[in-house]
């Protein structure tokens, strides 16, 4: 693992954004409920789009080196299109936690196993996939177009795709499965 993150610069920035999103949401979490700092702990969280920021920027800074683009650039810009879907409803998710573990919060409500409530979460997330996707493929196109070279850019096309792929096999496994007649 070491090697692959000493090898190659953009999976080691893909490790500390992740890294870094986690020590930003415990420490915005920990200045709003344990040190009862709410607006430091706003001002916290909202440093983590600087994150998705910084690694387009190195993904973009590589490509423009002439470095031949690998799985590791293309994964770069679906961690941007994932990281802004989702982002803003896993620090919510956390939040919850945080709130009834530290702060005498609300018990966090489960997503029932079926039903109507299940199936309006499932949509919910489905259309999360579907924004992560669209902004991960303007992400992608808009290295191919601007920074990429020749020889880069068809790669980076080719994860467009595959985001896309993605979001067909969530569909079918997300609100499609739900929507199966019962005993099947």
């Amino acid at each position: 693992m070491m090697e692959l993150l000493r090898d190659n610069p953009i999976a080691a920035v893909i490790a500390l954004c992740e890294l870094g999103l986690w020590v930003l949401v415990g420490v915005g979490l920990s200045l709003r409920y344990l040190a009862g700092l709410r607006r430091a702990s706003t001002v916290v969280l909202a440093c983590i789009p600087l994150l998705d920021v910084a690694l387009v920027v190195a993904v973009a800074l590589d490509l423009h080196r002439g470095t031949p683009v690998s799985t590791i650039h293309g994964l770069g810009g679906v961690y941007l299109g994932t990281s802004v879907a989702f982002g803003p409803a896993l620090v919510r998710w956390a939040d919850v936690r945080f709130a009834h573990r530290f702060a005498g919060g609300p018990k966090p409500v489960k997503v029932p196993r079926r039903g109507p409530e299940r199936l309006r979460h499932l949509w919910r997330e489905w259309f999360r996939i579907v924004n992560a996707a669209a902004i991960a493929s303007v992400t992608l196109l808009g290295l191919a177009l601007v920074v990429a070279d020749d020889a880069q850019a068809p790669t980076l096309y080719g994860w467009i795709g595959r985001c896309w792929t993605i979001v067909g096999i969530w569909f079918v496994a997300g609100p499609l499965w739900e929507h199966r007649p019962a005993g099947t």
